[in-house]
């Protein structure tokens, strides 16, 4: 009787070392790297997509793991500069302002992380977004578009950290976490989320009869408006355009309602119309209204509506990112063209080509910073529910350039 006991109790404590909460956190043990300015060309591939920070370390999110490595140009991934893990908690978001890595996980938590030191510089309670990790393989969801989780700049210069989750809308000092304004309000209700260059967070209130567009102040949660363009059909669609990464510090948005869609400029508060951005494959860097169309690309002024610049290229090519100054244009070919935005001049022209063993691919996830391109590798004909193993065209999916 003794011995069963013993063996229960053996049983219990090996169950709770194995399942209990756990975090672990491994710091850097080297010196903060250097910037890097790599050569033109293909870098490498990696296995994650890579979210750079100040020029000097890649972030990769995992399921239950953040974590940094460096340099930016290395080839393939390296041995972390700094990681953190957390037990049984998933990965939700990620984002950085300056040389803070703020992570949300599925319990609600917000651990910021100091990206030179790996060590953590606060962390405070979120409402629980409702959802697990939905990186994929790649983690690139997770880092380029995380749900809920949008930095913004006010109009006094503070960086917020805006966060949309079952219990409402949260605005927190990026810098030290602390809570500056709480709306409660329903978050089921919110559809279609961005933070504007005038200091401004729009969602979609979807419980509305008609949907209509909420504008709040980032540093205080004062409601500014309620808004909705005149022809708009009951439901709305609200899309960022020409922000830094995921929708955040947006100068423009465009709505979509009834199959139709329109451009407008949110920069200073009320929003503006701009006919220039109407079409749902137009983008926009800075003041440069970018159309593609066949193989043809056209810059307009966006305010004004006047010609900049054309390019007529020998084949087609699509818009796969932009970064400010620099467009990347990709052909059926895998060439990766750049263009200066502001005169159209080229940059740069290469194969996107590692050398690896791929299956005919096309781009998923795109992303651009400091000169960098990372793509994400999807199998051409892979459709979007398949498995990891058919849905990305290699071992290796995310293939890296610097421009």
């Amino acid at each position: 009787m003794i011995a069963a006991v013993l063996v229960v109790a053996a049983v219990a404590v090996i169950t709770y070392r194995v399942l209990a909460p756990a975090e672990v956190l491994t710091p850097a043990r080297a010196d903060y790297p250097a910037p890097v300015s790599a050569a033109t060309g293909v870098v490498g591939t990696l296995a994650s997509a890579p979210l750079i920070v100040d020029r000097r370390l890649r972030i990769y999110a995992t399921t239950r793991q953040v974590r940094a490595d460096a340099p930016v140009d290395a080839r393939t991934r390296r041995t972390p500069y700094w990681s953190f893990r957390r037990w049984p908690a998933e990965l939700i978001g990620v984002v950085a302002g300056g040389t803070t890595v703020v992570s949300r996980w599925s319990d609600g938590d917000l651990v910021a992380l100091d990206a030179r030191t790996g060590r953590i510089r606060w962390r405070a309670d979120g409402p629980p977004p409702g959802h697990g990790y939905d990186g994929r393989r790649t983690g690139a969801s997770t880092n380029y578009t995380p749900a809920g989780l949008i930095p913004a700049t006010g109009r006094g210069g503070r960086t917020v950290l805006v966060l949309i989750g079952g219990s409402g809308l949260r605005g927190l000092d990026l810098t030290d976490g602390r809570e500056l304004w709480r709306v409660d309000i329903d978050g089921s209700c919110r559809a279609g989320a961005l933070t504007t260059t005038a200091g401004q967070l729009v969602t979609v209130d979807a419980c509305a009869s008609p949907q209509v567009a909420e504008f709040h102040d980032v540093e205080t949660g004062r409601l500014v408006n309620r808004w909705r363009p005149e022809d708009a059909g009951p439901e709305l669609g609200l899309v960022p355009i020409g922000c830094g990464n995921g929708a955040s510090n947006c100068p423009a948005m465009r709505t979509t309602s009834g199959g139709n869609s329109r451009g407008w400029l949110v920069d200073r508060g009320e929003p503006a119309p701009i006919p220039v951005l109407d079409a749902a494959e137009v983008v926009l860097d800075g003041d440069v209204a970018l159309t593609p169309s066949g193989n043809e690309l056209v810059a307009r002024s966006v305010r004004s509506g006047a010609e900049l610049w054309r390019r007529t290229g020998p084949v087609p090519a699509r818009i796969v990112a932009v970064q400010p100054g620099r467009v990347h244009l990709l052909t059926d070919a895998h060439e990766l063209i750049t263009l200066d935005a502001t005169t159209g001049a080229q940059r740069s022209s290469f194969p996107l080509v590692a050398g690896d063993e791929v299956v005919p691919w096309r781009p998923g996830f795109a992303y651009a910073s400091d000169g960098f391109v990372a793509i994400e590798r999807v199998a051409r004909a892979a459709p979007s529910d398949a498995a990891d193993a058919q849905f990305y065209a290699a071992g290796q999916p995310v293939i890296l350039a610097a421009t």
